[in-house]
């Protein structure tokens, strides 16, 4: 039975609304989707997005910008598995309204793929 509570009932609008309840991984899988460079070109501006190389799982990655596991995230850029994206591969990608991009948004950061 539904209470007629107002904690109840503020608690089920957070739910469902994307509260306290879902974990991080949930979270994440809502962020991610699959979006054209115009979209992820104002990230390439601001300076936070990334390519993940398709060896790495995406959702993997966020869980690791997520916790904050720096060293982990250094050793990614260390060996090319995790690239921020430079004007060579914005210069390629603008204008191409074909390609699109798996993306996940872990904010201030985007991680994406091309499909």
């Amino acid at each position: 039975m539904i209470s007629s509570d107002s904690s109840d009932k503020d608690r089920m609008k957070y739910a469902i609304l994307g509260g306290g309840e879902m974990s991080e991984r949930d979270k994440l899988a809502q962020s991610k989707g699959e979006v054209g460079w115009a979209y992820l070109e104002a990230h390439y501006r601001n300076g936070s997005l990334y390519f993940v190389d398709p060896s790495l799982a995406l959702e993997e990655v966020g869980m690791v910008f997520a916790s904050n596991d720096t060293d982990q995230v250094d050793a990614w850029l260390r060996r090319g598995d995790l690239v921020k994206i430079g004007e060579l591969h914005s210069a390629q990608w603008e204008g191409d309204e074909k390609i699109r991009f798996e993306a996940l948004v872990v904010s201030p950061f985007v991680l994406c793929r091309p499909v």
